[in-house]
């Protein structure tokens, strides 16, 4: 066990990390064991990490690589049993409120000019309690709405009308992406949308289109309000779809990857996700829509709203580390310029200022990626973060079984809602929010 005192290794590190310039460093003999989500689309920066061990004379050991639901519960194991000797950990703008006291203050051991090119407000969301406790990568997420081009040109778009009363067209609103769901779907052979159904990430859609409905998620003080007639609008959208049989009858159990490989596949319509999956679903040795795919901004709500649920990855660096320097290295490392170019070459927003005017200058001619950032452009105006609550997480655990319940017909949507605002205030009380 290092028992330098935070103080002492940020002097340490500030000596020997005096300017950008000198990063990444050398740590010869060194080893760092880091935890990572993990899923296909974060493989291509990984591989940079054999770039900073040569560079370095260090050695990076991934002792975890899993979604970041896993490694969400893995963490919160390793706090309650006292093991967080590893040095670097996949990090989320949406987890890091529950557990900023593990993490130290990156400002002690890198230079401030390292630090400067970053969207000035991914840092601030980035700094909790004065700390900056990640940095952010080339991960900025809100959603767009991906679609097979051609399902528009193929349509019966005369029996659509005479069904719906409009004309048929790529949609804008929630409730256009039912209809247009429905009318498409072929199940069990081919489905008109798909949404992931448990964990935070259902959570976050549901939390999302309430909003767009013109609903909160806690009210002006910090107590529950999702129960409320725009929680049940919201609520029966996904209800709705799945007993059309408009959705894949194992959406229940879907996360992230699941809908990539789903719309990849060539079975789904119509695919609200994020922009990690925009190289992927246009890379024709992965995906069978590639050169079919167009890219919408993410669809409005009753309310007017646009839908925006967003938030950003990045890497922490644990308070136990014994190496803190060598880890701030590599953090910076993978979230610096040439990682962030690459990570942005798939689809990915940057969060790095130089790296947009280089994304939006490779995008020049190249019809696809002007179009994927034009809608991402749009939903980043009007994204919108989680509740500024450290119980996000923990109220997100328990309001997806409500929200499955309702989704099976166990339950009606206004008890499944009823139910989980009672035990999230039972959270917030016990947290001391209320």
């Amino acid at each position: 066990m290092n028992y330098l005192t935070t103080a002492s290794a940020a002097v340490l590190a500030l000596a020997t990390a005096a300017s950008a310039q000198d990063l990444p460093g050398s740590f010869e003999g060194v080893t760092i064991e880091a935890k990572l989500i993990g899923g296909q689309q974060y493989e291509p920066l990984y591989a940079r990490i054999a770039e900073w061990e040569a560079a370095t004379g260090a050695k990076v050991e991934v002792i975890s690589k899993k979604n970041h639901f896993e490694l969400d519960r893995e963490i919160k194991s390793d706090i309650a049993t006292g093991q967080l000797g590893w040095c670097v950990g996949s990090n989320h703008s949406s987890f890091a409120p529950q557990y900023p006291g593990i993490y130290v203050d990156l400002r002690a051991y890198l230079p401030e000019e390292s630090l400067a090119d970053f969207v000035p407000g991914n840092i601030q969301s980035a700094t909790l309690d004065g700390k900056l406790v990640m940095l952010p990568r080339a991960q900025f997420d809100v959603s767009a709405l991906y679609y097979q081009k051609d399902i528009y040109e193929k349509a019966d778009a005369a029996a659509f009308e005479a069904e719906y009363g409009y004309p048929l067209a790529v949609p804008d609103t929630w409730d256009q992406v039912a209809d247009q769901a429905k009318f498409f779907a072929d199940a069990p052979n081919f489905y008109g949308t798909q949404y992931a159904g448990k964990e935070e990430a259902i959570a976050g859609r549901f939390y999302e289109i309430l909003v767009a409905d013109g609903g909160e998620f806690l009210d002006a003080d910090g107590r529950p309000a999702f129960n409320s007639e725009a929680g049940v609008e919201a609520l029966n959208w996904f209800v709705d779809l799945y007993q059309a049989q408009a959705v894949p009858a194992g959406v229940p159990n879907y996360l992230w990857d699941d809908l990539g490989q789903g719309f990849a596949s060539g079975t789904v319509a119509l695919n609200l996700d994020w922009p990690g999956w925009a190289g992927f679903f246009n890379d024709p040795e992965a995906s069978k829509v590639a050169g079919n795919v167009g890219v919408a901004p993410p669809p409005k709500g009753s309310a007017g709203i646009r839908s925006g649920w967003s938030g950003f990855h990045g890497f922490s660096v644990t308070q136990d580390c014994e190496t803190p320097e060598a880890a701030a290295s590599l953090v910076w490392f993978l979230t610096n310029e040439d990682s962030q170019k690459l990570e942005s070459a798939a689809g990915p927003l940057p969060s790095r200022q130089s790296v947009w005017e280089h994304v939006i200058a490779e995008a020049e001619g190249d019809a696809y990626r002007t179009e994927v950032l034009k809608a991402f452009q749009v939903a980043a105006e009007t994204a919108f973060p989680v509740p500024q609550t450290p119980s996000w997480i923990e109220i997100t655990n328990v309001l997806y079984p409500e929200l499955q319940a309702a989704i099976l017909g166990d339950k009606t949507p206004q008890e499944a809602l009823d139910t989980a605002a009672e035990e999230a205030t039972y959270i917030l009380e016990d947290a001391g929010e209320l």
